[in-house]
């Protein structure tokens, strides 16, 4: 697969058994997941806003199959707080290392952008910032509050990394007034010691526990299957969610960024997803996005408005 190309579902109505590549143990990906990115006015004219302004988008940094529909549509979750992450999750293709210090106008060039997007709806994520005391929640009540005073009636969604479990920079976030907080619980607790070594289930599933008791505030989360989960995994994953209160769930296929990240154990058909959220609906989710090109941001403001 090439730079310019991610992976795209298109309807198919027969399963398909992927071939194993020994050398480099991973699957290789069905035709029909991949498309290459448009060229198009729209999809230019969001992406030359974020460069001109020193903006990053988690829909570049983590080439997310999605970045091409969401462009077009004059849509982005942006990226605070730089682009470098203190941690290097297995699955993850968002540079990490030792990020540079806070830029104090970032907040100001975020809201420019936003007014020139005429967007209503905005996701403000981050890399994690270990490094900083209150791991970056004062960037996203700044955000958050600067977007509130520049536009009233826009709808905010805050992506939170888990803030090392630090509850005064959760209450910091919520404090500011997003709309929804948003934190990935990203894959099964049995793959956290292979695949997220840096993070904690039990912290993230308590973080989603005290925004699920906050009234006003939507608590969401979203993960990934195809890392070699089981099917009872799942299922109990989503349980732990629905008990920690979470209203919210994205499902979607992992989809290996490049040979040296974590291999893709299975490739799930669309009707297997299907079946996924079926099942987390009838668990009590008020809102459900399960497919192999669904990422936590997908579909958030229609989320929203149901």
């Amino acid at each position: 697969m090439t730079e310019n190309e991610v992976c795209y579902l298109l309807p198919v109505h027969q399963s398909y058994k992927a071939k194993e590549n020994t050398t480099r143990n991973f699957l290789r990906k069905p035709e029909w997941l991949k498309v290459r990115l448009p060229n198009t006015p729209d999809f230019n004219r969001v992406r030359g806003i974020l460069s001109r302004h020193g903006l990053h988008s988690i829909c570049q940094e983590a080439r997310c199959p999605n970045m091409s529909e969401c462009f077009q549509d004059g849509t982005a979750a942006f990226l605070i707080l730089g682009s470098i992450c203190t941690r290097n999750c297995r699955y993850c293709n968002v540079a990490h290392g030792v990020p540079a210090p806070v830029d104090a106008e970032e907040t100001g060039r975020l809201v420019f952008a936003v007014e020139s997007l005429y967007l209503k709806y905005v996701v403000i994520t981050s890399v994690t910032r270990d490094d900083l005391p209150d791991g970056g929640a004062g960037a996203f009540a700044r955000a958050i509050g600067a977007l509130r005073e520049s536009r009233p009636e826009i709808r905010i969604e805050a992506l939170i990394p888990d803030f090392q479990g630090r509850s005064a920079a959760l209450a910091e976030v919520i404090a500011a007034g997003p709309d929804v907080v948003n934190h990935n619980i990203e894959v099964v607790p049995s793959l956290y010691p292979q695949l997220r070594p840096q993070g904690s289930y039990e912290t993230s599933l308590g973080i989603l526990s005290r925004v699920g008791w906050v009234a006003g505030v939507i608590s969401k989360s979203g993960f990934m299957i195809g890392c070699g989960e089981r099917d009872e995994d799942i299922h109990g994953l989503l349980e732990d969610l629905a008990a920690a209160g979470c209203q919210n769930v994205t499902i979607g296929q992992y989809l290996q960024p490049t040979p040296d990240h974590w291999p893709v154990r299975k490739y799930y058909h669309h009707d297997e997803f299907a079946a996924l959220g079926q099942a987390a609906r009838a668990m009590g989710f008020r809102h459900v996005e399960a497919g192999p090109l669904v990422r936590s941001s997908y579909h958030a403001a229609e989320a929203l408005r149901r």
